[in-house]
């Protein structure tokens, strides 16, 4: 599974969800039952539009964290993780 970006042109708000490579998200009302958000003001049926595709979150290291852990995509790919 991968991690894709959502952007919301009813809100202006984009939101990461992660799902397999075949399957998409529409509207809003998809992606805030996927990711438990509340849909707010905005209207379920609103469209949504995929931004962005990675492999790894995109949000956080783990020198945010303090964890010390290895990135999720291994010690060895060369990211600039820490």
């Amino acid at each position: 599974m991968a991690y894709y970006d959502y952007f919301c042109d009813a809100n202006g708000q984009t939101v990461e969800v992660r799902h397999g490579m075949s399957e998409s998200v529409e509207t809003w009302g998809e992606l805030c039952e996927r990711t438990g958000l509340e849909p707010g003001a905005t209207p379920v049926d609103s469209p949504v539009q995929r931004k962005l595709t990675a492999a790894i979150p995109l949000t956080g290291r783990a020198s945010d964290t303090g964890s010390g852990a290895e990135p999720p995509c291994g010690s060895s790919c060369g990211c600039d993780w820490n």
